[in-house]
């Protein structure tokens, strides 16, 4: 059971103390070095942070400082943001990934003075920050490779902070518990910086509190214990992993699981077996993307053997889920036969065999991706929410799953729709505030406590909410009729093919759209069909590959004309881009939000030739490469006609 003594789990400081006392021996973490997982438990994580938290006091880290943490997903720098809570402190997880540039822009506006970091690709990056940012004085990491020799001031080993505060702990054995006890439950737990998708980040704060009782609310949901498993995987700073990894376990006591790299994340899936798995769409995009990559290598017997069982899934899968449909006794077999053949070794090489619930969220997710995962008896299920919001506004219940909605609102959480059809939310897990944005803050919450989403969205008849897209985006063709992009790019995307897709539409006269190959699904589709490319942009260029994307925009306009909402909102015409969308050019956020406003007007001279009829278009491209230059890409595009299909209205 799940301590629900409030007095004394308030603060996350007192329930790592409490984790620590009642289950002192039971895994907290596990990290895969060397190819061996490494176990620490509640109560080595205990002295861990102690020692860290005296370590950093001694350097001179105070209550109200902000300490920066930047890196992948490593049980020390989840120690650090448990060290700095302890000592009235205030974490603040970076992307791992952002240029030095963006960097610099958080550290600066959150006052950062302490980091504690992965690596030496981060130091580096902080000692260039430095020059600029002088409040930064302090670096520690947690990885010395390559860093033997560096003799900057305010350099520290992850190692030589925790010698330095076991000299501090025993000089002042009082000072550590005197500090958290001095914490209250109000105070600011973490900072989270959105994406940014219209303008620079902005720093969500979060109190100890509104975390918690979030938590709380999550777990006694789906029945979460300290029996469960989690794969931490997703970015420190994402108020997913936040919630879903630190803060979750931190209440429950269940292990956090750390894989080896980004690169070993699938593999390290099949080891562990997570029972409670989550995770944005483009992570299940992606994983999808891999299993038709496979699907089309295997042999003709097994491709067919899986499109047959896979249509016996669609048509019963979902029924079995939800218990809520009688099945026939054949239907039942097909399907047992189809669990034993492929449903359940897929699952096993996708590690997803012993979950009990895997979670959706943080954009809309395709229907026919979610259809998929569910018809081979993967429970996943949606949830819909934000960083200033804790995410938590909105999930679904087992058994109670609708394709295209959220779920109804959580416990303690008040949902309406306002005039406009905007989504407005007042919980328990709302933000403080945006950090030192008092008139930002003023305008995203009302003087009722409703938060303003920015989503448009409404209730169906069964208290299901169910989000459009973004207010801003949603707009209306020439001749009236709904235009909602992002839910047409889901579609696309769902194809292995598509890895991105920007829609246009507002106000014109049809819809059409930048199209972004999934370089590895179509290389490997080349490959098979010997064609020889050079890179991404040659590969994007060819004739076969652009015939290959037209169908898969002509199945998604045939699946549009069912839609009577959305049918006219099929794509009349298309061109592959001649780069990758990436956050480093601004054109995604780092959680890989499009942002299209940027992209609009970056591409502006491409969408022209799309509305003017034109064949192909030359473009010329800044773009920035991975050790920082700048370079310049050119291409001559071509734009292709697509087919599209009559309105056709579904049987009453």
């Amino acid at each position: 059971m799940v301590e629900t003594n409030k007095q004394a789990t308030d603060t996350f400081p007192r329930l790592l103390q409490q984790h620590a006392l009642k289950r002192p021996t039971h895994p907290a973490f596990r990290e895969k070095h060397l190819g061996i997982w490494q176990t620490t438990t509640w109560a080595e994580v205990e002295t861990h942070v102690r020692l860290l938290a005296c370590g950093l006091a001694a350097l001179g880290f105070k209550r109200g400082m902000n300490l920066a943490v930047v890196g992948d997903n490593r049980p020390r720098l989840y120690w650090a943001m448990a060290a700095a809570q302890c000592l009235g402190g205030v974490a603040v997880p970076l992307y791992q990934d952002a240029p030095a540039a963006d960097m610099a822009y958080v550290l600066e506006n959150a006052e950062i003075d302490f980091a504690i970091v992965e690596d030496q690709e981060q130091v580096d990056k902080l000692l260039e920050i430095r020059q600029t940012v002088k409040g930064l004085t302090h670096i520690v990491y947690d990885d010395g490779r390559g860093l033997r020799n560096y003799t900057q001031s305010g350099v520290h080993s992850f190692d030589s902070v925790q010698a330095l505060g076991k000299v501090h702990d025993q000089d002042h054995p009082h000072f550590f518990q005197q500090q958290i006890d001095l914490g209250q439950t109000n105070d600011i737990a973490v900072i989270l910086y959105t994406s940014g998708t219209t303008g620079k980040p902005k720093g969500v704060c979060h109190s100890h509190a509104a975390m918690i009782a979030t938590g709380y609310t999550l777990i006694e949901f789906d029945k979460v214990s300290a029996k469960d498993e989690v794969l931490c995987y997703l970015p420190l700073a994402w108020v997913g992993d936040f919630l879903y990894s630190f803060a979750m376990s931190h209440i429950a006591g269940f292990c956090l699981n750390c894989p080896e790299s980004p690169a070993t994340v699938a593999s390290d899936l099949r080891e562990i077996g997570p029972t409670y798995y989550f995770g944005p769409p483009r992570i299940y995009e992606n994983i999808l993307t891999q299993v038709m990559i496979r699907i089309e290598d295997a042999s003709a017997i097994k491709r067919s053997l899986f499109h047959y069982f896979m249509r016996v899934a669609r048509r019963v899968g979902l029924k079995l889920l939800d218990g809520k449909e009688s099945v026939s006794l054949i239907d039942r077999v097909l399907y047992s036969l189809g669990d034993l053949l492929i449903y359940g070794p897929l699952k096993n090489v996708l590690g997803m065999s012993r979950i009990k619930v895997a979670y959706t969220g943080g954009e809309a997710i395709g229907p026919d991706l979610f259809d998929f995962y569910r018809s081979i008896g993967i429970n996943l299920k949606q949830l819909y929410g934000m960083t200033e919001t804790c995410v938590t506004v909105c999930m679904q219940r087992s058994g109670d799953v609708k394709l295209d909605t959220v779920g109804r609102p959580m416990s303690g959480v008040e949902v309406k729709i306002a005039d406009g059809g905007e989504v407005l939310v007042r919980s328990p897990g709302l933000m403080v505030g945006y950090y030192k944005k008092p008139d930002d803050t003023a305008e995203a919450i009302d003087a009722e406590g409703y938060f303003h989403t920015g989503d448009a969205g409404f209730f169906d008849p069964d208290g299901h909410l169910k989000i459009i897209d973004r207010a801003k985006d949603v707009g209306k063709m020439a001749d009236g009729t709904l235009f909602a992009p992002k839910y047409i790019e889901n579609k696309l995307k769902f194809f292995p093919f598509i890895k991105e897709a920007v829609a246009f539409g507002d106000g014109r006269s049809s819809c059409n759209a930048f199209i972004n190959i999934d370089m590895e699904a179509v290389g490997n589709w080349a490959e098979r069909r010997n064609l020889a490319y050079s890179g991404y942009s040659d590969l994007a260029s060819q004739a076969t590959v652009y015939e290959l994307i037209a169908e898969c925009v002509e199945k998604v306009n045939a699946d549009l004309a069912h839609d009577e909402l959305l049918s006219g909102s099929q794509v009349h015409r298309f061109l592959i881009l001649h780069k990758e969308l990436d956050p480093d050019d601004d054109e995604l956020t780092r959680t890989r939000k499009v942002r299209r406003r940027f992209i609009s007007e970056k591409y502006a001279i491409l969408i022209e030739a799309l509305y003017d009829g034109r064949e192909r278009q030359f473009i010329e491209t800044q773009v920035k490469f991975e050790d920082g230059r700048q370079g310049i890409i050119s291409a001559d595009l071509e734009i292709r006609n697509t087919k599209t299909f009559g309105a056709t209205r579904k049987a009453a």
